[in-house]
């Protein structure tokens, strides 16, 4: 018996331990299935990251290297190279690596943190060939920055999330050629500092409502063609134009790692591919938690060291036999805001509501409703699908309440 099992070394899992452990809870293991601890920030090479949480600037070894220490300091156990392969409700942990074959872990309680993959080509059904030379913006920062190889010298990437932003500053940084960035939707995925820094300040084009609708070459890519897009987001013929390159990266969006959430049969939210959680990141199996990008997409690591915090703190809880749920309110959204994490709150106490929005609004209010009541208000000057946004309320507007409605008016 393990008190406290948490599976992820990334940031997630790391600073779920170290609060875990400042909370009392002393019996934790941490399961990661990579050979090191870090997560995906061991290849983040580039600055940004830390601001909110150090007030310095680090890059993403640095980042994960401040959660590695404090995890080693305080003697916290972890497994390298141990995948799990299977959490049941009743909090039994099956696990292989290649010292121990396969063996079980019964926990108290267990927090989820294995964030999430990169959508690949087979989701886009994009028409062409199946030649080399196509790979996920992640894919091709491992490539660059870990292995030291050179994916390409002519690129064209579709999506402009986080990752492929950054990678286009790279990629042009080591020699190549960055073409264009193509995306979809009628605005950026991506962080408006990523915007600045990676594409303005180095002069490569973005284009907006655009998507690849053809990949040409036989046994390496020689070129895509692309179209300019209508509102349906369908191709319009003729907008087609064909752009030669040698690599096609992909930033399509993430997916929350949540098969072991489904062996464990928590429910998951439709919009974020993530579990139902409440204030305290509690799922609806008992004693089990879940933080970081397998909950929702995080554009910043601070905050998913921060939620991580909310998840350890209140597993500690929990074993300790210390959690209180006095309250039981549904948070509903308007479809101008996407969803909301937490999607319940069961505690009587102030919380820090995550949310994103499905498109760019300017001068807006963030409102939220009891009944027909106006509980909350906060005027945004814009928010954007790109980067999330975060409210706190007051315990003081729950009295009473069964469902609270996020609506952006204005």
């Amino acid at each position: 018996m393990t008190d406290l099992v948490i599976i992820g070394g990334g940031p997630a899992g790391m600073s779920a331990a170290v609060a875990a452990y400042e909370s009392g809870i002393r019996d934790i293991l941490i399961l990661e299935r990579d050979e090191n601890l870090g997560g995906i920030l061991q290849q983040c090479i580039h600055n940004g990251f830390g601001l909110h949480n150090f007030g310095e600037e680090l890059t993403g070894p640095e980042y994960a290297w401040r959660y590695e220490e404090k995890v080693r300091e305080l003697g916290i156990p972890f497994k390298l190279n141990t995948m799990v392969l299977d959490v049941t409700a009743d909090k039994v942990i099956t696990a292989t690596n290649e010292e121990e074959g396969i063996f079980q872990i019964q926990a108290k309680a267990v927090v989820l943190a294995m964030g999430c993959r990169e959508r690949a080509k087979g989701a886009l059904n994009i028409a062409g060939t199946r030649p080399a030379g196509i790979y996920s913006a992640g894919t091709a920062q491992k490539y660059v920055n870990i292995k030291g190889y050179m994916p390409g010298k002519e690129v064209v990437i579709l999506g402009s999330g986080d990752i492929g932003l950054i990678m286009a500053r790279r990629m042009t940084l080591e020699g190549a050629k960055v073409k264009a960035v193509c995306e979809l939707m009628p605005y950026s995925g991506g962080l408006a500092r990523n915007m600045k820094q990676c594409l303005e300040d180095f002069d490569i084009p973005l284009l907006l409502s655009h998507t690849v609708v053809e990949i040409h070459g036989k046994n390496r890519v020689s070129g895509v063609t692309i179209a300019k897009v209508d509102e349906n987001r369908k191709p319009l013929e003729e907008t087609k134009q064909y752009i030669s390159c040698d690599t096609l990266l992909l930033s399509v969006g993430l997916i929350p790692e949540n098969e072991l959430s489904k062996c464990a049969g928590i429910g998951l939210d439709r919009i974020t591919n993530g579990a139902v959680v409440d204030q305290d990141r509690a799922t609806a199996v008992e004693g089990i938690f879940a933080c970081g990008n397998v909950l929702h997409v995080h554009d910043l690591v601070d905050f998913v060291s921060q939620e991580a915090e909310v998840a350890g703190k209140s597993a500690a809880a929990y074993i300790l036999g210390e959690c209180k749920k006095d309250v039981n309110i549904t948070l509903k959204t308007d479809g101008k805001i996407r969803y909301t994490v937490p999607q319940k709150i069961t505690a009587n106490k102030d919380v820090n509501v995550y949310f994103r929005v499905a498109d760019v609004f300017c001068n807006v209010h963030i409102n939220v409703y009891n009944g027909e009541k106006l509980v909350y208000s906060k005027k945004k000057k814009k928010a954007a699908p790109g980067e999330m946004e975060s409210i706190v309320l007051k315990k003081e507007i729950f009295e009473g309440a069964e469902e609270l409605y996020f609506a952006l008016e204005g």
